[in-house]
């Protein structure tokens, strides 16, 4: 019997942005064509995710112009070959999710924003967070992405 891919909750989905090692963002460029990077987001909660960038670019450009986002994440891929069914598949957890970015302008929300992307990915160094505060913040842009409707996770085991 095939196993074929399951839709999953919203909270499943959620639980696949947080694993993802990173999320890409897509979004539209001022001239109509697509852009896509992989980016280290953090989730605040159920509806709100934060990236940090440069305070001018391609994404800023892009982010401007239409601030329409789509996020997508895999936490888990595994390509198989199963014998027994002279198949090629691949087993994976995965989530999709539409949003809108804006810049953050308020410094604490900033703060915290770099405070959970430090948190996520550097953990062990938090004891320099602030001395990169007081270096950074003022050259620093975070991004906040408002989900505009519930993430969509899918998986193949």
């Amino acid at each position: 019997m095939r196993k074929a891919s399951r839709q999953q909750s919203a909270e499943w989905a959620l639980d696949v942005f947080d694993k993802a090692p990173y999320v890409t963002v897509s979004m539209i460029r001022p001239d109509g064509t697509p852009y896509g990077l992989p980016l280290s987001v953090v989730r605040k909660d159920s509806t709100t995710f934060y990236f940090h960038c440069a305070d001018q670019g391609e994404k800023i450009d892009s982010l401007l112009a239409n601030p329409t986002v789509s996020l997508s994440a895999v936490s888990k891929c595994s390509p198989r070959y199963e014998k027994d069914k002279n198949n090629f598949t691949e087993y994976y957890n995965s989530a999709i999710a539409i949003g809108t970015a804006s810049i953050v302008t308020d410094d604490s929300e900033k703060i915290e924003a770099l405070r959970l992307i430090c948190n996520r990915f550097l953990p062990s160094y938090m004891e320099y967070f602030e001395a990169a505060i007081e270096r950074s913040l003022n050259r620093t842009t975070v991004i906040r992405i408002i989900l505009s409707e519930p993430p969509v996770g899918k998986s193949k085991h």
